[in-house]
């Protein structure tokens, strides 16, 4: 019987220790978890108060798309860890665009209280629609963000966007990709984040509209929509026309007839002109559509998305013929007896 008890104490002693055990692991748990925490809080680099990044955030910007921003910048450890920060202290929605100088030596907090704040110092740019790439880098430099040369340069290289891939690398690349739009930047964005900035933009547009799979559908490329919608942007001065215009253009390849568009030769003249001569007419380019059937080369100016889109929603109809009028808008007609008799009717030519 003696043994009997000795057994049952060894008994209550392993479960003593087993216990104990339990404990000591979930403190360990729990020691890790804290630490890792700390860590995923913590700045990426605490030596790094001196390396600034630019950050943009756009207008409307969600604190998904932020914190992307900023795990891909090297600001924070974690997008995730960013959110579930911005949740728990109830601050989601109230970050203001802008362009931010940071560094890797920043704390959530300390990031967190710059993006509630605001930048220190922002301009707002507004790209209109139907700039050409040489445009945008001129409104830049007058504004004093960044010069036109340093900025035109950036605009011939290369960029690792899908849609940009099958692009030669030359002059006017990105001619029609810059996104107009209205943008924050601060007076020490660099060129390189400005180009980042439109064409994040462009991508953005095309993704929300699943516009190459739109422009599939009516068998263009997206670089051969571009090309139309910035002819559509550059021609149509009134909104009502551009989806007219687009039908008109369709309508003229579609019988390999030369488009014949103004626009086209004033983007190869050293000077815009308010009206072309006969000799303009001659400037041997490709894209001189009055020589050259088909669609030029490339896109003529950056377009905006009401030309886009009338791309892909072209108005169906018979007209090829369309002259401006004296109010904007403009008068179309399908011969070309039509078209001579609204010349003479709003232009007064003969």
């Amino acid at each position: 019987m003696g043994s009997t008890v000795v057994r049952m104490g060894k008994k209550r002693k392993r479960k003593s220790n087993y216990g104990l055990w339990i404990i000591v692991l979930l403190l360990f748990v729990l020691a890790v978890g804290y630490l890792q925490a700390r860590a995923v809080f913590s700045p990426v680099d605490q030596a790094g108060a001196e390396e600034q990044v630019n950050v943009v955030v756009p207008k409307n910007s969600s604190t998904a798309y932020i914190a992307g921003q900023l795990e891909s910048e090297g600001l924070v450890h974690s997008a995730l860890a960013f959110r579930l920060y911005a949740r728990y202290h109830h601050i989601d929605g109230q970050f203001k665009p802008g362009t931010y100088q940071l560094n890797p030596a920043m704390t959530l907090d300390e990031i967190n209280g710059q993006l509630i704040k605001g930048p220190d110092e922002t301009i707002k740019i507004t790209v209109p629609e139907g700039f050409t790439v040489a445009q945008v880098a001129g409104m830049l430099e007058q504004n004093g963000i960044t010069g036109k040369d340093d900025f035109l340069r950036l605009t011939d290289s290369e960029w690792n966007y899908p849609y940009l891939k099958d692009i030669a690398a030359e002059n006017n690349r990105l001619e029609g990709y810059l996104y107009p739009d209205t943008y924050h930047v601060s007076p020490v964005t660099s060129p390189e984040k400005l180009v980042q900035m439109m064409l994040d933009r462009f991508n953005t547009v095309i993704e929300e509209q699943n516009y190459i799979k739109q422009a599939a559908d009516r068998d263009l490329t997206l670089h051969q929509a571009v090309i139309i919608a910035s002819m559509v942007e550059r021609e149509a001065r009134v909104a009502g026309d551009r989806a007219r215009i687009a039908g008109v253009i369709f309508n003229r390849l579609a019988i390999g007839m030369p488009l014949q568009l103004d626009a086209t030769i004033q983007y190869v003249l050293e000077t815009p002109k308010e009206v072309l001569l006969y000799k303009d007419l001659e400037v041997d380019s490709p894209y001189n559509t009055y020589k050259y059937p088909g669609l030029p080369p490339g896109p003529i100016a950056c377009p905006g998305w009401p030309s886009l889109q009338a791309v892909i929603e072209p108005e169906e109809h018979d007209f090829l013929y369309y002259v401006a009028k004296p109010d904007g808008s403009h008068a179309f007609s399908r011969t070309l007896q039509e078209h001579n008799n609204n010349i003479n009717k709003y232009q007064g030519q003969n």
